[in-house]
């Protein structure tokens, strides 16, 4: 297991480059973003880039069924707004199994 950070968009080429080989071998990866901090939101990850490859060994297929669903609901959304609404919606919520309750099948019920 590797535990590892990487400060990328520093604008050296090095970096990215290096960003990139460990990319590759990883299977999560959690982004954070300065314009979340900015806001005092936390925490600052931005969702879109975030995740693993292998969610489906961590999820039953009810739950993946509505984290896909609410993957393409959040897609068109600016990041602040989408962290917004998650930290709301969780605050809401007893736990994970009740967050993904309130996900309808085919639209997120995030009104």
């Amino acid at each position: 297991t590797i535990i590892s950070t990487a400060l990328v968009e520093t604008g050296s080429r090095m970096d990215e480059v290096i960003f990139e080989e460990f990319k590759g071998t990883g299977n999560m990866e959690i982004n954070l973003d300065r314009r979340i901090s900015d806001r005092r939101l936390f925490p600052a990850i931005n969702i879109k880039k975030s995740g693993t490859r292998k969610e489906e060994l961590l999820l039953t297929e009810e739950e993946l069924q509505k984290i896909w669903v609410l993957r393409k609901v959040i897609n068109p959304m600016d990041d602040i707004e989408i962290i917004e609404l998650l930290i709301d919606r969780m605050k809401k919520s007893k736990n994970n199994e009740a967050f993904l309750r309130s996900m309808n099948t085919g639209s997120a019920a995030m009104d």
